[in-house]
């Protein structure tokens, strides 16, 4: 149960500097996600794991890491993940997010997503909730998310 992005993971990651152009690549295929310039240092199937630097670019106005940069970082690691997973006879969409904001977020972010169980192969769509936990460099949460993904069997062509 390989999907196309674990395959490109696995495989440009063995290069210098791959991590960067997967991360680079992922933003080009969803660009709103390179607001946050993140970069992917783990993946496989039910685990993803995603950094952001401490940046300018990515602070509210009293200087900690901005709530929707939390929030898009919980939703690239929770997508990317959910496509790793998944059995090629499935597709996903978000379909709702539920945030808590532990402590103000000061410094670098790791995001990290699981799923609970394995997706299965069915005939009908169904929810899969997949959460996210976002540390600061001290490994304590700062923002917790569960993301509900949403199931279903591709279309046959």
């Amino acid at each position: 149960m390989s999907s196309s992005v674990l395959a490109l993971y696995r495989r440009i990651t063995r290069w210098p500097l791959g991590h960067w152009l997967f991360s680079r690549a992922v933003c080009l295929k969803a660009p709103y996600f390179g607001t946050i310039a993140p970069r992917f240092v783990a993946l496989e199937p039910g685990r993803c794991a995603v950094r952001i630097r401490d940046r300018r670019r990515v602070h509210n106005h009293i200087g900690t890491v901005h709530a929707i940069a939390l929030c898009n970082m919980a939703e690239l690691s929770a997508g990317v993940m959910t496509d790793a997973t998944l059995p090629p006879e499935m597709r996903w969409i978000p379909r709702g997010m539920t945030v808590a904001y532990l402590k103000k977020a000061v410094g670098p972010m790791l995001a990290e997503a699981t799923a609970p169980t394995p997706p299965e192969v069915t005939a009908e769509g169904y929810a899969w909730p997949v959460s996210v936990r976002i540390t600061d460099r001290a490994g304590d949460a700062v923002c917790e998310a569960t993301i509900d993904m949403w199931l279903s069997p591709r279309r046959k062509a």
